[in-house]
């Protein structure tokens, strides 16, 4: 049955445009919008709720606020009633995502899988309601799948179409191996979209061919096809490259209140509009008011990073965190104060040391020309005071404070006698 806008109520219909818009917000692209809105008709008209498919191979522990782009929206989705299927890819993650890789993935064990998997979950559940989440684990329906079944499924998909993709094609040219089981994650990763019978799948812009494989699939399985919506990669605390732990330029969902309000202090003015947009869980309209605000200059820079840190910290760790992680922010670095809790090491060396030995010893440089530079910058404080000489000799002291920037600080343990 055509289920068309006509035949909607007026409360029927603006409920169509307030999802639709609320969806949109954000994305980089919907993959046909016009077939979003119908299936939004669609599923508004007879109480049917949507299937939406966001897929995950477990392969780090760790979540970042980058993940919680797409989780975010998933969970705009599953506050309006549809029904959010999380696919554990415990199968694919054994073939590993070729995907922006320059050689093939590591292939994980099936305990690195389960481990990943299991703190994958426990962390979604700080975006996600878990008890209306369906979790599946694709080695369900892909393990079962016998040669036949392999080869019949491969016929549905060109080799040129495969190597389209531009990590296949950079490779070829490059004259790098490519294993042929690579070929085969996208088409898994496409049939967890048949076996489910998804009707949207979320992904990141570097996820645009595994995702539009589900909707080339069901179209040949004869299933009504996915809409694909991709999101935006978010840029890490450097403002230039994909947020990521080994960029450090993260910050972790499971991060020390301090940490994740004092990194969000740090990211650049152009980014913190689009950081509002992509992992707060403000509505649409105070996202507008507020990006509308920092546009005509109503609201500084510095306090609307303020307000970013305060949401960020509050979303994961509670209201009295944030005010806690505010406050404790502007003490120290509007005020100039030292922390009370911070981290306390050990000193064995000497009780006289260079400044620069003393940074590389304690590992809060990585080089001593890197911590010249740091000194030479004005960002070197020891027990609060500015140190500025390179060549300054430092007299060590029990309980004596090490700063480097605005939030690293050692507190040193040393006995003398």
């Amino acid at each position: 049955m055509d289920h068309k806008w006509e035949s909607l109520s007026k409360v029927q219909q603006l409920e169509v445009e307030r999802q639709l818009a609320q969806y949109q917000n954000g994305v980089h692209e919907i993959i046909p919008e016009a077939e979003l809105k119908q299936k939004l008709i669609k599923s508004i008209s007879t109480g049917t709720p949507l299937k939406i498919k966001l897929g995950l191979d477990p392969t780090a522990p760790d979540v970042h606020i980058g993940h919680t782009v797409v989780l975010n929206k998933l969970r705009q989705f599953q506050e309006n009633g549809h029904i959010v299927q999380l696919i554990i890819g415990d199968f694919t993650g054994k073939i590993g995502d070729p995907t922006g890789k320059s050689v093939a993935r590591k292939q994980l064990t099936n305990e690195e899988v389960k481990r990943n998997a299991r703190t994958y979950f426990e962390q979604f559940g700080k975006v996600l309601d878990k008890e209306k989440v369906e979790l599946h684990y694709n080695s369900k329906w892909l393990s079962s799948l016998d040669l036949e079944d392999v080869i019949h499924l491969s016929s549905k998909i060109t080799v040129a179409r495969l190597i389209e993709r531009n990590d296949f094609s950079n490779r070829l040219s490059e004259g790098k191996p490519i294993s042929l089981h690579e070929f085969f994650y996208p088409l898994m990763q496409g049939y967890d979209s048949v076996a489910l019978e998804s009707d949207v799948e979320l992904g990141g812009t570097d996820q645009q061919f595994n995702v539009l494989m589900g909707r080339h699939l069901q179209e040949h399985c004869n299933q009504e096809k996915q809409v694909v919506i991709l999101l935006p990669l978010l840029e890490g605390l450097d403002g230039v490259e994909k947020m990521s732990k080994s960029k450090h330029n993260y910050i972790g969902i499971d991060e020390d209140p301090n940490q994740m309000f004092g990194k969000t202090m740090s990211i650049p003015d152009e980014l913190i509009i689009k950081y509002f947009h992509l992992i707060t869980d403000f509505s649409l309209e105070e996202k507008v008011k507020i990006a509308g605000e920092i546009r005509d200059g109503s609201i500084h820079p510095r306090d609307a990073k303020i307000l970013l840190g305060k949401t960020i910290v509050r979303m994961y760790h509670g209201k009295d965190a944030a005010d806690q992680a505010e406050n404790q922010f502007k003490e120290i670095f509007q005020k100039g104060a030292i922390p009370d809790d911070i981290p306390e090491q050990d000193w064995p060396g000497e009780e006289k040391v260079s400044i620069i030995d003393l940074l590389v010893a304690l590992n809060m440089q990585s080089s001593k020309s890197e911590a010249r530079r740091m000194i030479q910058n004005g960002g070197i404080r020891i027990n609060g005071k500015k140190v500025l000489d390179v060549q300054t000799e430092v007299d060590v002291a029990d309980g004596m404070v090490v700063q480097v920037g605005k939030r690293k600080f050692i507190r040193l343990r040393w006995d003398n006698e």
